[in-house]
């Protein structure tokens, strides 16, 4: 087995290790060769979130679009992603949930989606894993006569994004509902033609003008995870500028 070299630091996990610059991404040849995804014009869609926010960086520009179509849309956050300053000082948890879910709304309502039903779990933040069944017992009651679900993706890394993907298939196959997987993360850990992401199984969307305008204003609400908290580096923004680049693109990709 080959050794790590002393001085080179070690990370626990891909997500924490420094990540792929924008610009590479933008380079990448590969785009073009990702089929296109057709959404649904009527009807309703799921929208599944480990936290609020996944949606939006994720997925933000399709919910603008199907927004704009009429589709009626639920989303369901499975944590309040209070967690996401652990150990910072500025905020309660409690506290940061409830302005997490506020976000959301006024997200929402940026991507022309403000009648969007809501629905909060409250499952423990870094803790979907261990409540996975119960997750799919509840989306499963909510896929009844929906055409379509958007959820995490299932090799995103993060352990509540995959553990919500698993949930969110487990609820679809059974209601015979099309899942469509985001990813979030993958973006910082992954690199073009990387070959630990299935880009076989990859779909495009393009996003036009107005659609991408409204995914970056309803990124712009989302005070809590770009801007700090507190001057405690605890209390830093989760998702820094280098970070938000990858989910302001003119395209989003989907796994099936």
């Amino acid at each position: 087995m080959t050794q790590q070299p002393r001085d080179q630091p070690r990370y626990a996990n891909p997500i924490q290790a420094p990540g792929t610059d924008e610009e590479q991404w933008r380079a990448w040849d590969g785009w073009n060769k990702l089929p296109e995804v057709e959404l649904p014009t009527s009807g309703r869609v799921v929208v599944v979130a480990a936290h609020p926010d996944d949606e939006v960086l994720g997925a933000g520009g399709m919910m603008a679009m199907l927004a704009a179509s009429g589709v009626a849309i639920t989303v369901v956050s499975v944590t309040d992603g209070e967690r996401s300053h652990a150990g910072g000082t500025a905020v309660t948890p409690e506290r940061l949930a409830e302005l997490r879910a506020d976000e959301l709304r006024a997200s929402l309502v940026e991507l022309g989606a403000g009648t969007a039903d809501i629905v909060r779990l409250k499952v423990p933040d870094s803790e979907v894993a261990f409540h996975e069944d119960e997750v799919a017992a509840a989306l499963e009651a909510r896929m009844a006569g929906a055409r379509l679900c958007l959820s995490p993706w299932i090799g995103d890394v993060h352990g509540d994004h995959e553990a919500a993907g698993r949930a969110a298939l487990a609820a679809t196959r059974t209601a015979s509902v099309r899942c469509l997987m985001y990813p979030v993360w993958m973006w910082h850990w992954a690199r073009p033609d990387d070959s630990r992401v299935p880009w076989s199984s990859a779909l495009r969307v393009r996003l036009p003008g107005t659609a991408r305008a409204r995914k970056r204003a309803a990124v712009e609400r989302l005070t809590t995870q770009i801007t700090p908290l507190g001057p405690d580096p605890r209390d830093a923004a989760p998702m820094p500028p280098e970070e938000i680049a990858h989910h302001l693109r003119d395209v989003e990709v989907v796994f099936e």
